[in-house]
């Protein structure tokens, strides 16, 4: 049977909690999503996890905190919270060597402790790779702040998943704003705005030259590349006015792999397939927020219209080669 890596699978910690409650930003109005059952499923790394992943036919998650992560806590709280956040998932992997592997949790608050922690969880701790939630409080990816991350991961060899969190204030009241509370918290986070905020980021890193820079630095975005990877021919017009050293659609093809966050479309996979190609695709449940009973992920793989070898790279391959092969760790 073809094994499944899910690499967007989420947790969260009472000790994040605590810190979002102390934090004058928190989670932004998005707290109501993390509540109930799947309140339970983010707090679980241990039976009740590795039970779903089975029954979903998932034989490895790749671990990593949930929106916002750390990004909206101040400096201070926030480096020691990433130090034992990888420490969690350090000891939780050890605990199940073979099902679990770990995203770095990073304090992008106080960025000069950022790519240090990323080099001890990679180097120390064995993880795959860097989740970021985006930006930063008003801080954009491409800030200059970060380019020691970059710099860092691209050393390092491995990938930076940028995930969605909801656009700064100011955007989301001019934009998002309007139908009520549930509705604009809604519309800004998993209705629309998530998935611009994400998509944008990645643009944004192009059009700062931070591939130019770092030319093998590699990014991975969910939900079928977060919108922008579907506007790719009008994205390549900025190739016009933006001084880069290759078109737009070149950093999409050589800097981009796109994952399919428990969004069971064939339509979007075959889109996808199209854009980046067959080596660039990567497998994801968004568990725990997409699990549904009834094994989709593994349904969704055999339904795909991919090649035997494609559905291969899908499930597994693309990342163990992204990530340098060999046991989860």
């Amino acid at each position: 049977m073809t094994k499944l890596i899910a690499i967007e699978e989420h947790f969260l910690t009472p000790a994040i909690r605590a810190a979002w409650a102390a934090s004058a930003l928190g989670q932004e109005g998005t707290a109501s999503f993390d509540r109930g059952e799947i309140e339970a499923r983010l707090d679980d790394l241990g039976a009740q996890r590795l039970a779903l992943m089975d029954e979903s036919g998932v034989a490895v998650q790749v671990l990593s905190v949930t929106t916002p992560a750390l990004h909206n806590l101040e400096p201070a709280p926030s480096v020691e919270l990433a130090r034992q956040t990888n420490d969690l998932v350090a000891a939780t992997i050890a605990r199940h060597p073979t099902r679990f592997q770990g995203f770095a949790t990073l304090p992008t608050a106080a960025p000069a402790e950022a790519a240090p922690e990323l080099a001890r969880c990679v180097q120390e701790l064995g993880f795959k790779g860097v989740m970021l939630c985006g930006r930063t409080r008003a801080k954009n990816l491409d800030h200059p702040d970060f380019l020691p991350l970059f710099a860092q991961a691209a050393a390092l060899k491995v990938p930076v998943f940028i995930h969605p969190q909801v656009p700064q204030p100011a955007v989301r009241e001019a934009l998002y704003s309007g139908f009520g509370e549930a509705v604009d918290t809604a519309f800004a986070a998993f209705g629309l705005g998530w998935h611009y905020e994400a998509g944008i980021q990645f643009v944004r890193l192009v059009l700062a030259g931070v591939f130019d820079k770092y030319p093998d630095l590699q990014i991975i975005l969910g939900h079928w590349g977060e919108v922008v990877l579907f506007y790719l021919e009008r994205l390549g017009s900025l190739s016009r006015v933006a001084s880069l050293q290759r078109p737009i659609a070149d950093y999409f093809r050589q800097n981009l792999y796109v994952t399919s966050s428990g969004m069971w479309s064939q339509h979007y996979l075959q889109r996808a397939l199209e854009i980046v190609g067959p080596t660039r695709l990567l497998f994801s449940t968004d568990y725990p927020y997409q699990y549904k009973p009834g094994g989709q992920a593994r349904a969704f793989l055999e339904e795909a219209a991919l090649s035997a070898d494609d559905k291969e790279l899908f499930a597994h391959g693309n990342w163990e080669r992204l990530t340098g092969g060999g046991a989860p760790g």
